[in-house]
C-alpha cells in the first residue's frame, strides 16, 4: 500500500443522519404505530399502515349506490399550546374530530383516515403519543387509521414542533345523504355542547392570553386554563348516526371558525334563514373567562368561536322533543337553540342571533 496515500487525512463523510434525517427513528415509529392502528381495524382493511398504500374494500353487498365523502383539514395553532404544555397525547383526537364531524354533516359514516406528521428532528416518543390520540380518536369515530406520513423535514420547524393534518374519507347511501334541501321556515335547530374551544380560535385565545400576561397553569376563576384550553374536540359520530335513525335530519353543521354565523348558513337552502336565541343554551365558563382576559367584544367571540355549541343539526319542529331527550338520554346536552325563518330568495341564507 502506498504509505503516503494512506496516511493522508480522509474527508469526513456526510450521512443522511447528520444532514438531519434519522430513517432509524423512522422506522421505529412506524413499528410503534402498528399496533395503534390495529386496534382501530375494520374488517374491510386489506392492508394498513407499512405498506406504500393503504387497501380498504368497499363492499358492495352493504351499499346500493355509495357516495364516498371526504375531508381534510388540521389542528391549527392549537398546536402552540401542546407546545408550550408539552402535552401530546390529546391533539391527534382533535385532528380526527375536526375532520370526521366535518364529513358527518353529510350524514356520512367515517370509514379511514390518513394523517401527516412533519417535524424537524424526529422525537419518537412525542410521535408516539401524537399518533396514540389519533387512534383514539380514529376508535371514538369507529374508522381505521388506514396509513399516513411522517415526515423529518430538519430546519423547516422550530424546535420541539411539527406540523399535523389529516384527511377522512366517509360514505353514505346516495339516498340518505344530507344536503339541507328538505329545510323548511319553522324548523326546530337543535345545538348540541361542545367540550370548549374544540380547535379553532386559538390565535386569538393566545392573543388574549399574552396580552393579560396570564400563564397557562394559572387557574381563573375556578378554570384551570391548561386543561379547559387543551380539552379535545367531542366527536359527534355515534350520536348523530344514532339519531338519524330515530328522527329525519334535514341538515348538519359542524360549528368550526366563523361561529354559528359563519358555518350554519352553509347548509341552509336559499329563502331560508336561521334566527338563533344567543340565551337558549349553557355557555361554557372558559369562553367568559378568554373573553375577560382578552377584552374582547361579545360580537368578535360570536364570529370567530362555537360558543359553547360545537355541532347544530335541523329538524322538523314535530320532531324537536324526540330528538332532544334521545341527545340527553345518550349524556349529551342539547338545546332546542332557535328555528328556521323565511328569508328573501334574493338573499344568501344566514344566521340572525337574538339576544
Amino acid at each position: 500500500m502506498n504509505t503516503e496515500l494512506a496516511n493522508c487525512k480522509q474527508p469526513p463523510v456526510t450521512t443522511y443522519k447528520e444532514a438531519g434525517v434519522d430513517i432509524a427513528a423512522g422506522d421505529t415509529l412506524v413499528e410503534r404505530i402498528k399496533p395503534l392502528a390495529m386496534r382501530t381495524r375494520r374488517s374491510e382493511v386489506l392492508a394498513g399502515v407499512g405498506g406504500f398504500a393503504g387497501l380498504f374494500s368497499l363492499s358492495c353487498k352493504r351499499y346500493r349506490s355509495p357516495v364516498l365523502v371526504s375531508g381534510a383539514d388540521g389542528v391549527g395553532t392549537k398546536l402552540k399550546l401542546a407546545f408550550e404544555l408539552d402535552r401530546h397525547d390529546t391533539i391527534g383526537i382533535d385532528l380526527v374530530a375536526m375532520n370526521v364531524n366535518d364529513i358527518l354533516t353529510c350524514g356520512a359514516e367515517p370509514l379511514f383516515f390518513l394523517d401527516y406528521f412533519a417535524t424537524s428532528k424526529l422525537d419518537v416518543a412525542r410521535a408516539t403519543q401524537v399518533v396514540a390520540g389519533i387512534a383514539s380518536g380514529c376508535e371514538t369515530s369507529g374508522c381505521t387509521l388506514l396509513g399516513g406520513e411522517t415526515a423529518e423535514v430538519p430546519g423547516f420547524y422550530a424546535p420541539g414542533e411539527y406540523e399535523l393534518a389529516g384527511f377522512a374519507v366517509g360514505v353514505v347511501e346516495r339516498a340518505r345523504l344530507i344536503d339541507g334541501k328538505s329545510v323548511r321556515p319553522g324548523d326546530a335547530v337543535i345545538g348540541i355542547a361542545s367540550s370548549g374551544f374544540h380547535s379553532n380560535g386559538y390565535s386569538l385565545v393566545r392573543r388574549a392570553l399574552t396580552k393579560s400576561r396570564t400563564p397557562l397553569h394559572k387557574i381563573v376563576d375556578g378554570v384551570a386554563l391548561d386543561s379547559a384550553l387543551l380539552e379535545p374536540t367531542r366527536i359527534y359520530v355515534a350520536d348523530i348516526l344514532a339519531l338519524q335513525k330515530k328522527v329525519e335530519v334535514k341538515a348538519m353543521a359542524h360549528i368550526t371558525g366563523g361561529g354559528i354565523a359563519g358555518n350554519l348558513p352553509r347548509v341552509l337552502p336559499k329563502g331560508t334563514a336561521a334566527e338563533i336565541s344567543l340565551g337558549s343554551w349553557q355557555v361554557p365558563r372558559i369562553f367568559e373567562v378568554i373573553q375577560r382576559l382578552g377584552k374582547i367584544p361579545s360580537d368578535e367571540m360570536l364570529s370567530t368561536f362555537n360558543m359553547g355549541l360545537g355541532f347544530v343539526v335541523v329538524v322538523s319542529h314535530a320532531m324537536a322533543t324526540k330528538a332532544l331527550k334521545f341527545l340527553q338520554r345518550r349524556g349529551l346536552d342539547a338545546w332546542e337553540a332557535g328555528a328556521i325563518v323565511r328569508a328573501p330568495k334574493s338573499v344568501e341564507p344566514q344566521v340572525v342571533l337574538r339576544p
